[in-house]
């Protein structure tokens, strides 16, 4: 029998999950974009994966928002990755989980990332399986898939998505049972629509995890096919050299999917891996979005003001900033006078308290600028420290009056957001290396 679906609520949205087997460890399996918790229950193959995981550990599988037996995305709603961690962390605090490892398959990769860099207290482990740091190829990149091949690709699961045909791209090992196939293709269009499955795969090309890779602290194994031809052996083996610590697996095997294709290979390497870790301290550092924020001209509104009203107009502002960070799921580190240091654990929702905080302020007559950079920081008792943090005072210095800039850092990983982001070209940072490419938020 299969585990018992049910529910975690973010907000008015319904995240379906199931939890089977007994830890420690506990272990998450996902497959990001991918999944409908009751309908894999239907392919034996897939249930004796998880059966076989679920006995060693307690495994844990469920939809995010937008697909399988989950409620649908908000409109306007944050990156996929932001949107998988806010998912993810609700269903660990429904089932009391503290700490988990995560299993990564199809595109959920620079997700799991995204979490175990924003949530290190609560990533016991990471592996990624036919993972990439990046899906599309670039100058820097040249490993990915070429623009003209995801083009096609797009178009492919336009055609075929919800049909028997797409068995042969996911599973060539099972192609040849019709059986399989046509619960494929039922279970493809219980995931999500054609329409939606597009929207997932182009936010998916967007990503660019690269700048998390080095801020990974969790005990990491990778796993890879020699000769899965759409991300190739080079992807695993640049994910392993770029994270602290990481090992690599090359697995036989054509397949992107653990669950077919020799599935006791990747098992056995899973179980050996997560019955061996052992977490250390607490985390001293974490990847975080560090907002800055400055009221222009505060000195000249002082003096026109007076000592009196001025200290009104501040301690409005400050009890404003306060709520606003609050409300967009960030931490109010600590105020600077005429302004405020906060941290989020995304980048969509620090674009979007940056605005609403600019427009909120513009209503009583204060006019503020705004930097964003996502990096490293160091956690020290209440306060943060880092190069990053620098940075993110260098962006807002940079910043014009009403201007919310956010270094290159943060466009790259708000890839989906719901906002527009315009190239301001290349700033030397006051004592920071090298030269920056800085974007602003355009108005709507």
């Amino acid at each position: 029998m299969q585990p018992e679906t049910r529910y975690a609520r973010l907000g008015e949205d319904r995240i379906a999950y199931q939890v089977l087997g007994e830890g420690p460890p506990d272990l998450v399996m996902t497959t990001g974009n991918y999944s409908h918790v009751d309908m894999v229950w239907e392919d034996p193959g897939i249930a004796l994966f998880l059966r076989t995981l679920a006995s060693f550990s307690r495994l844990i599988v469920f939809d995010r928002r937008g697909t399988g037996a989950s409620d649908p995305r908000p409109p306007g709603s944050l990156p996929p990755w932001e949107s998988y961690a806010q998912d993810l962390t609700v269903v660990l605090d429904e089932v009391g989980s503290q700490q988990a490892a995560l299993l990564a398959q199809l595109d959920a990769s620079p997700m799991a990332l995204f979490f175990a860099g924003t949530r290190p207290e609560r990533t016991r482990a990471l592996i990624l399986a036919n993972a990439a740091a990046r899906f599309l190829a670039a100058d820097d990149y040249p490993i990915g898939v070429r623009p003209e091949v995801a083009e096609a690709l797009l178009a492919q699961f336009d055609q075929l998505w919800g049909t028997e045909a797409m068995a042969a791209m996911f599973a060539p090992s099972r192609a040849g049972d019709h059986r399989f196939c046509r619960w494929f293709a039922r279970y493809q269009r219980a995931v999500a629509s054609p329409r939606a499955v597009q929207a997932f795969l182009r936010a998916n090309l967007e990503m660019d995890a690269r700048p998390i890779l080095p801020l990974i602290q969790a005990p990491t194994l990778v796993l890879h096919r020699r000769d899965y031809q759409f991300i190739p052996i080079a992807n695993g083996r640049y994910l392993a050299e770029h994270i602290p610590g990481a090992r690599l697996v090359e697995l036989a095997g054509t397949e992107q999917s653990l669950f077919w294709e020799n599935p006791e290979l990747a098992l056995d390497q899973v179980e050996r891996f997560l019955t061996g870790v052992r977490r250390g301290t607490q985390p001293t550092r974490m990847l975080a979005t560090v907002l800055f924020t400055d009221i222009v001209g505060s000195t000249r509104r002082a003096g026109e003001l007076g000592d009196r009203r001025w200290r009104e107009l501040l301690n409005v502002h400050d009890e404003l900033t306060g709520r606003l960070v609050e409300e967009f799921g960030g931490r109010l580190v600590k105020t600077t006078g005429d302004g405020v240091l906060a941290t989020f654990d995304g980048p969509g929702r620090a674009i979007h308290c940056a605005v609403a905080l600019r427009e909120e302020l513009a209503g009583i007559g204060i006019q503020l600028r705004a930097g964003l950079h996502t990096g490293e920081v160091e956690l020290r008792g209440d306060d943060v420290g880092g190069l990053a943090v620098h940075i993110a005072a260098r962006v807002m210095a940079a910043a014009g009056p009403d201007e919310v800039l956010v270094s290159r850092t943060v466009r790259d990983l708000a890839a989906g957001a719901d906002v527009t982001l315009e190239d301001r070209g290349m700033y030397l940072l006051k004592g920071i290396d090298g030269d920056w490419q800085l974007h602003a938020v355009a108005r709507p």
